[in-house]
């Protein structure tokens, strides 16, 4: 059985501080601990991908026991904040209504080298996303919580960074193509996974699903975590799976383009929701 670098029962549950809560910060982590519980499918669909790779399908089963335990401390945490939230039933409601292909063998990315980008830029955003949400926030458990999370992520991203040189090997994509799957996972984020574990989590039982309205509503509290310093960040790790030269004067310059972007989205997503 895989080993995790922390266990849940190591954080400081008995620091946990009500009055510290930003009440909109609750939202995202209910909808953050069903996305990260829900791992074992990605896993499935990984393993159908890279069926004949031993090795890397060992990784990513113990990538998966570690993107679980996420979900399970965030959950376990929005329990606290919210008695009434129940994770369990959260997570049934999400998987009633999203589902993650898990039946197909070959990557949607078109090659083995592009799934693995595609990975990598997916860490680069939680890892950036935890240590955004990390930074907002003055409670001390969820504050500890999102620093090892942050913490994984990074090193998952080296993992699977790891693979991809693996794999470039072998099919040799060129850096155009490279940051076409980047760009493209990149776009995903606005797809239904995240609006839907929003949607789960947090909506009335009787409520209707509407992408539009909870993608918007999860965004604008989203988005509004982050600094400058976490987009160059993430623009650097994106820019490192692409085979560009990170912390160079174009990754300058898209990291301010980037930032540019995510702060007109965010002021228009909260004009639009007063």
């Amino acid at each position: 059985m895989a080993r995790t670098h922390w266990r849940i029962d190591d954080l400081p549950w008995d620091q946990f501080d009500r009055s510290k809560i930003d009440p909109d910060i609750i939202p995202l982590i209910k909808a953050a601990a069903l996305v990260e519980f829900n791992a074992h499918d990605y896993t499935a669909y990984l393993c159908n991908v890279f069926h004949d790779d031993a090795e890397f399908k060992a990784v990513a089963q113990d990538w998966a026991v570690e993107e679980v335990q996420h979900g399970q401390a965030l959950g376990r945490w929005a329990e606290l904040v919210d008695p009434e939230f129940q994770f369990e039933e959260a997570v049934a409601r999400f998987r009633a209504g999203y589902k993650v292909p898990i039946d197909l063998e070959d990557s949607v990315r078109g090659s083995r080298s592009g799934e693995m980008i595609a990975r990598c830029i997916v860490e680069t955003g939680t890892s950036s996303y935890y240590t955004a949400i990390g930074d907002s926030t003055d409670e001390p458990v969820l504050k500890e919580i999102c620093r090892r999370i942050a913490a994984d992520e990074l090193r998952h991203f080296k993992l699977f960074y790891t693979y991809t040189k693996k794999y470039l090997e072998l099919e040799g994509l060129n850096r155009f193509q490279r940051l076409k799957v980047a760009l493209s996972r990149i776009g995903e984020s606005e797809d239904d996974e995240l609006a839907y574990a929003y949607y789960a989590a947090n909506a009335p039982a009787d409520s209707v699903y509407d992408h539009k309205r909870y993608n918007a509503a999860y965004s604008r509290r989203a988005y509004g975590r982050f600094r400058p310093k976490h987009i160059d960040r993430a623009v650097a790790m994106v820019f490192k799976a692409c085979g560009l030269t990170p912390h160079s004067r174009l990754c300058s310059v898209a990291s301010r383009g980037a930032w540019w972007l995510m702060d007109r989205r965010t002021k228009r997503l909260i004009a639009q929701g007063a």
